[in-house]
């Protein structure tokens, strides 16, 4: 099965936010936390259902030092299990580390 890769799009008529994204990517939690300790993010798009860490403990492992605590995270997730919105919804409307 092959897939297509998705695509971010950013519209702005200035070059130099135009040209200022790097895109990460990691395949699970554990690998997202450790990529934390060695890159500089700026946004973390952030799946809930992943395997070795779920979504949620990713952003309250305490692994989470002073530097990512105020990454903005954005919750993408196909969960429509109560408990996960309950979850999302105490971490307060700008979900951060």
């Amino acid at each position: 099965m092959t897939t297509q890769a998705k695509q971010i799009f950013v519209v702005e008529d200035d070059r130099f936010p135009r040209c200022a994204w790097k895109v990460l990517t990691a395949a699970d939690g554990e690998e997202a936390l450790a990529m934390t300790r060695t890159e500089t993010v700026d946004l973390l798009l952030l799946d809930m259902l992943m395997p070795k860490l779920h979504g949620l403990d990713v952003m309250q492992t305490p692994i989470a030092e002073e530097k990512t605590r105020a990454i903005p995270v954005l919750i993408l997730s196909s969960s429509s299990r109560e408990q996960d919105v309950r979850e999302v919804v105490q971490l307060g409307p700008s979900a951060t580390w």
